[in-house]
């Protein structure tokens, strides 16, 4: 006999000082099949039954609208309590700054992904930083938040940079149904609607308005985050590969999603660089404007881009290096055409239309490909390709 899960719809809206803050994840089941808590949440376009995962909160909907064994995200690792760091605002009075952290876009260093949320705290402002650290969720206490705190996971950090590198703001939704707080994430992050599937109970529910959906603009609200403008960092920087045997990580700048320090917030390219491979920290941990790399230029807008891109599952293998083929003019998708492949490319210098060559017929264009190619083949060993295991999700 099917299992079936029935919702009562919540009547009415709340203010968004009226919504229920989200203290804590619920503890997390365990990363098996055997923990999957399989039901049945309604009927697919083509009349099959959809089945969802209350365990993992994952789709569990096999070929042929099937009860599938196991849901999408059975062998993902939970969050645990050792994985989440507590941070109280007034034990920091220096500044605490959270981003949304992913995997370098250029790494020849021997060292493990570190991907989720990044963290810098200071007890001063112009001190030292306490904590540098980068860790899968952090629970936030003080100011407005509630007693017991507000947890804040590595996904909704990461699509919350993604968001924002594309120029999305972001809304607190909750589920009409359950009020589970949405996350929308890969395709969904950069793509504003107002029908969203909720990850809590597998139904679909409808906002007022179209957005991105995102639990972190309710913590952003109650720390009372201001927007502020980052400013270029200011510096430059040429170095070559070989005088760095440790190796180098390069990520693109992107906004903290909170920021509660006095001194402004830099933009860039943020650059590690080790002289041996044992070194626990970098000799080189700066963000500049300019970075020169065996003499090759890179563009802080290309990286930062590139950086989110990476993000998206959805984009996988679609993102290539590509130049004009009547003046040969090197062709960068910018704004909406980052996150949109498509078949044909204008050329921003002599405003022809071109396709590249290639099997695939929907491409986005970047310089970046090309210039990672030119940084590898000067690097002492071959680039890390990092996995940071994001599922795709599209319509």
């Amino acid at each position: 006999m099917k299992e079936t899960i029935r919702y009562k719809r919540t009547r009415g809206r709340r203010s968004e000082h009226q919504i229920p803050l989200p203290v804590a994840y619920p503890e997390a089941a365990r990363s098996d099949k055997e923990s999957c808590n399989i039901v049945s949440v309604g009927k697919r376009r083509d009349g099959g039954t959809r089945y969802w995962c209350l365990a993992h909160r994952a789709d569990a909907t096999a070929k042929y609208g099937l009860r599938a064994e196991a849901c999408r995200l059975a062998d993902v690792p939970m969050i645990t309590d050792r994985e989440t760091v507590e941070l109280r605002f007034e034990e920091f009075p220096g500044g605490v700054a959270l981003w949304g952290a992913v995997a370098p876009v250029y790494d020849t260093t021997l060292r493990t992904l570190d991907h989720g949320i990044h963290i810098h705290t200071r007890t001063r402002s112009d001190g030292q930083k306490n904590m540098d650290t980068t860790v899968r969720a952090v629970r936030l206490f003080g100011g407005a938040l509630p007693a017991a705190g507000l947890t804040v996971s590595e996904h909704d950090a990461i699509y919350h940079m993604v968001s924002s590198v594309f120029g999305y703001e972001t809304k607190y939704l909750a589920c009409t149904f359950c009020e589970y707080p949405h996350l929308d994430r890969d395709w969904f992050s950069v793509h504003p609607h107002r029908r969203h599937l909720c990850a809590g109970c597998g139904r679909y529910f409808r906002d007022g308005e179209v957005a991105v959906g995102n639990p972190i603009q309710v913590a952003r609200v109650a720390c009372g985050f201001q927007e502020r403008t980052a400013e270029p960092a200011g510096r430059a920087i040429e170095i070559c590969q070989s005088d760095y045997p440790g190796g180098l990580q390069i990520w693109g700048s992107n906004q903290a999603f909170l920021w509660t320090s006095s001194r402004p917030e830099e933009e860039g390219i943020h650059l590690h660089a080790f002289l041996r491979d044992s070194d626990a920290t970098p000799t080189i941990d700066e963000t500049y404007s300019e970075v020169v790399i065996d003499g090759i230029v890179l563009d802080p807008t290309v990286v930062r881009l590139w950086m989110a891109q990476s993000a998206l599952p959805h984009l996988h293998g679609r993102i290539l290096s590509g130049s004009c083929s009547s003046c040969g003019a090197a062709k960068f998708c910018n704004g909406e055409l980052g996150f949109t492949p498509h078949l044909k490319h204008g050329c921003d210098s002599c405003g022809r239309e071109f396709a590249p060559p290639g099997r695939r017929r929907k491409t986005i264009l970047s310089p970046f490909p090309a210039v990672f190619a030119r940084l590898a083949r000067a690097a002492s060993r071959p680039p890390q390709c990092h996995d940071m295991g994001l599922l795709p999700e599209t319509p």
